[in-house]
């Protein structure tokens, strides 16, 4: 074999870049059990331990801390750590309607109205929209009319077409989204959310956030909801404030209990114990020094203050913005003491404090400011409003920097503010840049600034000005962001979730393992060693990519496992071929590699190209499964393919002896000669009368049983304290929901588990329109007498619902065409491409079939959702992956006996050889595959059921397609050349 040195020179490399990866779950798993044991069942004290071990280097062979290893640890999604997933919508209603002025004229809203509606019916360009409706209502009116100022004279004039418009407005709505995203992240970075996923919304204007481990559910809208509101203050400097912060600390030492401060101590000290365990400067002095002050300086205490090099050593710096530095787990604490009212009556109206909108990245410490509200009306005495243009830059020593540009008004306003801030040039003075109440920059003015350009810099990244520039832009332009749709999971079905996973993840693996060793004996063995080199490659890599795993992601991975095992099995069973014909041991293994390699590419190419559509056309948990089966597929081609090769190499070099079968195994699918083609108008006539019953059952129940996310509205996971009648619930329910509204209550998993749908209020856009849905909810519920708990909730508005459908028309459409033009590259003709299509388009059918059949009658959900059409594809790639196989053996033959094509009961003929042949890998890796769903089916939870089911009938469907349909079928098509 060529390349063997090559090849175990990637698979060492590629290994030990999967144990880097995977060596942080491990550094960090200990550091969580240390915290767990001084905890002792404690989440508080379990916290603060962790807080305190942050920077504290956990991994001294590379010299990484806590804080970067937890990082870097595998991401856990939604459903397995609980938490929240939101889709906001940019408003471009009110962006358009802003930059125009927010005129009056009744055509220019009533074309923005119209707009908004075509939006809401499947449009998608909302700026083309609007300008067609407006050439509409107003023919041979100008846009420029409404648009054109001084503001925006660079891109817009008073004689601008009604097509510079559009793209002016176009630019606009992209950078308002763009800015939007850059607001938004900052917001969720100070939530202080593990591992945030977000994703802009190609080609729309939403964005799509995921927050593991959130449960707040109040506080995550108020964050994302919020006005983003940009804010020029001047600040306090330290030498005004610090008597304030003392007579505070004197207010706070005299009203709170003494026991609340010593509590206040111990717990700090319990937490500092975290990263001074077993050393002796647990006991030094300073420390028992700082708690003492603590008892007579409750807030002083947590602060650590700006200091300079003077002539006695380090003092306080007078003129320093910054009030003081304070750890991040101590931030909360500081804000109760300021919201005292005894406290709040000491502070000056004319004064407020505000954070840092994010801490240092060496301490981790928030920095303090004290604001100077210098306006009647406690307004800021320049806003967002004044930003014409701002822009990432780079300062003269070729530093990063942001570059702004004032509006006519602004400028007056910011000479003013730099003027008074610079006016004393012994003592220069801060101003503020503030986005929702959070300070982001707050740089001294060296002076006056008289037109409105000005340069912010620091220690900044590149990143860093960009963002900045982003967020100062943010106040030109009003874009308000809403919730459109939302999805909560429980902490309790998150472990649920893993555990599940990992136990049908386990079961699997198990299984494989146990049956490749049976029927091939030592190859087997090679086999099930490339398997387990393949699951530790996909590991490594998902980490290193920093995918974030789903439980739909486990699934696709132990799919994987199972399609990775499909390789071997290919190479095994033409292994067998070659020794049956009386090849030596290294002379069939050569052989058998190189006629299975065609099928083993071609079978894996139609799977990656499924995993890549399901990749663009998918989100949130189809994308997950996506990136875990296409990373699998390049891990398995390498694992079971060239690997096993090496190790067989190996093996034949030390003279060992290969065993590819047993006793039992020997001759299993020896001389079948089964005749498919023959009968394939009796499949035809089944698979029809199944879609006939299946068109029966859609008229019967109105339509398929769509999911929220075709139809919209909001969906609650409910568990109770015992059995429930639905339709008692129900009634329950629409007695508060109203019988008009559409209310669908399912069981989901158990009788004490119901799945509740409806559309009450889900087109009302008002901020408390969630609240009224969940009282009416409550309220319904405890009408039923029972006792319950909602695990879950999921929010989708009909517009969401509307792309969500689209794009699953058009994932498999697009898939059919890439389908078909792939076999039509690889095999040159168009009935082999035509008989695959049909195939998929049966498979399709006959899953839509079974599930409008079955709907009902089996005991958990059988609705049309995301996660069904991602298993439909599946489905599809699992029919092409059989269909290929056949095709390739095809082909063989026909280059064998040296003709092109063969017609009439030749054709026949060479078609059942070409099925039969293949018969044996047919069957056993539909079987290692069907082993690997039963399991999940079994153990792997009620979430995703319903999506295994599709799969394992989708997989014997895709298997008697294989054999009875898709390439029987070819034999027809090909009749009218024949002739």
């Amino acid at each position: 074999m060529q390349g063997k040195g090559f090849i175990k020179f990637m698979a060492v490399l590629l290994g030990l870049i999967c144990l880097y990866a995977l060596s942080f779950n491990f550094v960090n798993a200990g550091v969580e059990k240390d915290a767990k044991e001084f905890a002792k069942g404690d989440p508080l004290k379990e916290k603060e331990y962790l807080d305190s071990m942050a920077n504290v280097k956990v991994y001294p062979v590379l010299g990484f801390t806590y804080q970067f290893t937890k990082g870097k640890e595998i991401n856990l999604g939604l459903d397995l750590k609980g938490g929240m997933n939101v889709t906001m919508e940019i408003s471009l209603v009110e962006l358009v309607s802003s930059l125009a002025g927010n005129p009056t004229d009744p055509a220019f809203n009533t074309a923005l109205q119209n707009a908004e509606k075509r939006i809401t019916e499947g449009g998608k360009d909302f700026v083309a929209i609007f300008v067609d409706e407006f050439e509409k209502i107003k023919p041979g009116v100008k846009l420029a009319d409404y648009f054109a100022s001084q503001d925006n004279s660079r891109d817009i004039k008073a004689n601008s077409s009604n097509a510079d418009v559009q793209k002016y407005l176009s630019a606009e709505a992209n950078s308002a989204i763009d800015r939007s995203f850059t607001i938004l992240r900052s917001r969720i970075d100070g939530f202080g959310v593990v591992s945030p996923n977000m994703q802009k919304q190609e080609g729309s204007n939403r964005i799509l956030i995921e927050l593991p481990g959130i449960q707040d559910r109040e506080r995550v809208r108020k964050l994302l909801s919020g006005t983003a509101e940009l804010q020029f203050w001047h600040v306090y400097q330290i030498q005004e404030v610090y008597s304030l912060l003392e007579n505070i600390d004197k207010t706070l030492a005299a009203s709170l209990p003494s026991t609340t401060v010593e509590e206040d101590s111990t717990k700090n000290n319990e937490s500092k114990l975290a990263s001074l365990r077993n050393k002796a400067e647990a006991k030094d002095s300073l420390e028992i020094q700082k708690n003492q002050l603590s008892k007579t300086n409750p807030m002083l205490s947590l602060f650590q203050f700006p200091l300079v090099q003077g002539p006695q050593g380090p003092q306080l710096n007078p003129q320093s913005a910054v009030i003081g530095y304070v750890d991040k787990k101590d931030t909360a604490k500081v804000n109760s003491y300021l919201s005292r009212p005894e406290v709040a009556a000491n502070i000056p109206s004319n004064m407020k404090f505000m954070w840092s909108v994010k801490p240092d990245q060496l301490y981790k410490r928030f920095e303090l400011y004290a604001i100077k509200i210098t306006t009647p009306d406690g307004k800021p005495e320049l806003g967002g409003e004044a930003i014409a243009d701002s822009r990432n830059d780079f300062d003269e020593s070729g530093k990063p920097a942001v570059s702004m540009n004032m509006n006519v008004e602004g400028i007056a306003k910011w000479k003013k503010m730099t003027a008074d801030a610079s006016a004393d040039p012994n003592n220069k003075r801060a101003i503020a840049i503030v986005l929702d109440n959070q300070v982001y920059t707050a740089p001294t003015v060296d002076g006056e600034i008289p037109n409105g350009n000005s340069s912010i810099t620091g220690n900044f990244t590149s990143e860093d000005t960009k963002d900045l520039s982003n967020i100062l832009k943010a106040g030109k332009l009003p874009a308000p962001a809403k919730i459109v749709g939302e999805y909560v999971v429980g902490p309790t079905l998150g472990q649920e979730a893993i555990n599940n996973g990992l136990l049908s993840f386990v079961i699997a693996f198990v299984v494989i393992l146990v049956f490749m060793a049976l029927y091939y004996n030592k190859a087997g063995w090679v086999a099930n060693l490339a398997l387990l080199i393949n699951l530790f490659f996909i590991f490594g890599i998902l980490i290193s990519l920093g995918a974030v795993l789903t439980l739909p992601g486990i699934a696709g991975i132990v799919l994987t496992i199972g399609l990775s095992v499909d390789a071997n099995i290919l190479i095994f069973e033409r292994v067998r071929e070659e020794l049956a014909h009386g090849k030596s041991t290294e002379t069939a293994i050569k052989d058998g590699f190189k006629h299975a390699m065609s099928s083993i590419i071609d079978s894996n190419a139609t799977l990656f190209i499924l995993g890549l559509i399901l990749m663009f056309f998918g989100t949130g948990p189809i994308r997950g499964f996506a990136t875990t089966l296409c990373i699998g597929i390049l891990s398995s081609l390498f694992a079971a393919v060239l690997i096993s090769r090496v190790v067989f190499d190996s093996m034949l070099k030390r003279k060992q002896n290969i065993t590819f079968d047993n006793n039992v195994t020997r001759n299993a699918f020896k001389d079948v000669a089964i005749n498919f083609v023959k009968h394939r108008k009796k499949y035809y006539i089944g698979s029809l009368i199944i879609i006939i019953l299946g068109i029966g059952f859609y008229i019967k129940h109105g339509g398929f049983n769509l999911g929220i996310d075709f139809k919209g509205g909001r969906t609650f996971l409910v568990e109770f304290d015992r059995d429930m009648n639905t339709a008692e619930v129900k009634e329950k329910l629409e007695a508060v929901f109203g019988l008009d509204e559409q209310t669908e209550v399912k069981t989901a998993g158990g009788n004490n588990k119901l799945k509740i749908t409806t559309t009450y209020h889900i087109a009302d856009t008002h901020p408390n329109a969630d609240k009224i849905v969940e009282k009416a909810l409550d309220e319904g519920l405890k009408a039923t007498g029972a006792k319950f708990t909602t695990g879950s909730s999921q929010k989708v508005t009909p517009i969401v619902a509307n792309d969500i459908l689209m794009g699953a028309y058009g994932a498999v459409i697009v898939s059919c065409i890439l389908m078909f033009i792939y076999i039509l590259i690889r095999f040159k003709k168009w009935e082999y491409g035509l008989g695959a299509i049909v195939a998929l388009i049966h498979d399709v059918a006959l899953v839509l079939s079974f599930y409008t059949i079955l709907d009902g009658v089996l005991p958990f959900s059988l609705e049309i959702g995301q996660d069904f059409i991602a298993a439909i594809l599946t489905v599809m790639g699992y029919t092409m992956l059989e269909t290929v196989i056949v095709f390739d053996r095809i082909r063989e033959k026909l280059s064998h006996a040296g003709k092109k094509e063969v017609y009439g009961e030749e054709r026949i003929t060479l078609i059942n050889f070409a099925l039969n042949s293949t018969l044996s890998r047919t069957i056993l890796t539909s079987l290692t595959v069907l082993f690997v769903l039963l399991a999940i089916f079994i153990f792997g939870g009620d979430s995703i059921r319903g999506f295994i089911f599709a799969l394992l009938i989708g997989r014997v469907i895709g298997t008697y397609s294989s054999l009875c349909i898709s390439t029987p079928i070819v034999i027809d098509f090909g009749k009218n050349k024949e002739k």
